[in-house]
């Protein structure tokens, strides 16, 4: 979340940290209570609009940027009732310019400078019908002067015929436990199909098995694996796997470049534990990696990993697509931003909303989690972080030969790296997962983990001591 801290007097900066301090930065102690998870977080809006200036011929005016407001001039906002909203304003003309929300108490810095931008945020907490407008003298009346609506929720129309290819991070297979060495046969298929990428956004996948990330691999230190990896003949391109986890040139790569139609196979044999990336090894490897062909692969050690209540696979990519983040409509590949590294996204596990709406973790106060995270990039480190957590135990880079280290707040994994941590949950509530480069949470960058079960006042609470 950002907030503007341009604003025009002391009051008015007040006004704004103690609304987000009142209004939904923590988890209250009525909803821990009542065993609710609050209804939002201060670090994730319900809602969040763009708007653009414009000085033309008809007078000044805001005109919507991105979703279903983009390009309409003064849009209508619409908010559900409690909603955590955020405006963001970008000067497109030079003039001075500000947005306020009078009714709410929001009002942003002034913005002078073609391209700058500012932002608002408040909580809708009154339903009805509200103003947003230029407080400049004279700009509202010329025409910077639209309308906020606060009422039941929007039906969004579904995209039919879509497939949601965010995997669910709970969605891998179970430990491996204690048992010796084995041959296992691994089989993949390269699919190519259209998949949400945020609300009303589409985009053309390519994955192993219709799912971003693709499949978790899980076997262990002296397996011996057969991976068989087919290409479907509908496929417009060669694919390929290269497993980190591999000894051989390529890590696979080198012998498994299969055409559309066809099907290879290599065997392995996994000669040190550890939690490795794999993803396509054909040229151009970065598109590759950017469109979805990756996923982990997990070597277990000998006698297995210690029992934990519940596990979870996430990772984190990078999309380059020829739209500005949050356009509607299918979006292309673009190679020139991904050359210049200059993505429009950054997703765990393949979406915007894969882990804040389709497929958040669960668990309960008292389970032990553990996550197994991997950074695709292909371009960008992430510092992982799961806001109101310690890990407890984390094995950076994935090496599991090594003791963990302690308490760690962040993990910093470089692209193509992972990590596993593990903690125990002790308050209920929701726990924000995000990479600590906090303004890609902007680019759709989040997501949830929600804890259930009874508050514990002796380790937190609201006021002072008790």
């Amino acid at each position: 979340m950002k907030i503007n801290l341009k604003t025009r007097s002391k009051r008015t900066m007040a006004q704004l940290i103690t609304g987000l301090i009142l209004t939904g930065l923590f988890t209250s102690q009525a909803d821990a209570q009542t065993n609710k998870l609050p209804h939002s977080s201060g670090y994730v809006p319900n809602v969040s609009y763009t708007l653009k200036t414009e000085t033309g011929n008809s007078g000044m005016e805001f005109v919507g940027v991105g979703g279903n407001i983009d390009g309409h001039i003064n849009p209508i906002l619409h908010i559900q009732p409690n909603s955590l909203v955020q405006i963001t304003l970008i000067n497109g003309d030079g003039a001075i310019h500000d947005i306020t929300v009078p009714q709410f108490h929001a009002l942003s810095g002034t913005v002078s400078t073609k391209g700058a931008s500012a932002t608002i945020v408040f909580r809708a907490n009154k339903e009805g019908q509200f103003n947003y407008y230029c407080n400049m003298p004279g700009h509202r009346a010329a025409g910077m002067n639209g309308k906020i609506i606060v009422g039941k929720e929007i039906p969004v129309p579904s995209l039919t015929g879509i497939s949601d290819i965010s995997r669910n991070p709970a969605d891998l297979p179970p430990p491996v436990g204690h048992r010796g060495p084995k041959s296992v046969q691994i089989f993949l298929k390269a699919e190519e199909l259209t998949g949400k990428l945020a609300d009303k956004t589409t985009y053309h996948y390519w994955t192993f098995n219709g799912k971003v990330p693709g499949p978790m691999i899980r076997v262990r230190v002296g397996d011996t694996v057969v991976l068989h990896l087919s290409n479907p003949a509908t496929s417009h391109m060669i694919h390929s796997i290269d497993l980190h986890a591999v000894i051989g040139p390529g890590g696979g790569a080198m012998l498994l470049q299969t055409p559309p139609g066809k099907e290879k196979t290599i065997t392995f044999k996994l000669l040190h534990p550890g939690l490795f990336v794999y993803h396509c090894g054909t040229p151009m490897v970065a598109e590759h990696i950017a469109n979805g062909m990756f996923g982990m692969i997990l070597v277990e050690p000998a006698g297995g990993l210690p029992r934990v209540n519940e596990e979870f696979y996430v990772m984190q990519s990078e999309i380059y697509t020829a739209g500005p983040f949050g356009k509607r409509g299918n979006q292309e590949f673009s190679v020139h931003k991904l050359l210049k590294e200059t993505p429009d996204y950054f997703v765990f596990n393949g979406s915007v909303g894969a882990l804040t709406q389709d497929h958040p973790l669960q668990a309960k106060v008292g389970d032990t989690v553990r996550i197994f995270f991997g950074d695709a990039g292909p371009n960008f480190a992430s510092s992982f972080h799961v806001i109101g957590e310690q890990f407890e135990k984390a094995w950076p880079w994935g090496s599991l030969a090594n003791k963990p280290i302690r308490d760690v707040q962040t993990i910093l994994v470089p692209p193509g790296g992972a990590f596993m941590g593990q903690f125990k949950l002790r308050e209920p509530g929701k726990y924000i997962l995000v990479d600590h480069a906090l303004s890609r949470m902007e680019q759709g960058l989040s997501g949830f983990l929600l804890v259930s079960g009874s508050p514990n006042p002796a380790l937190y609470h609201s006021g002072g001591e008790k």
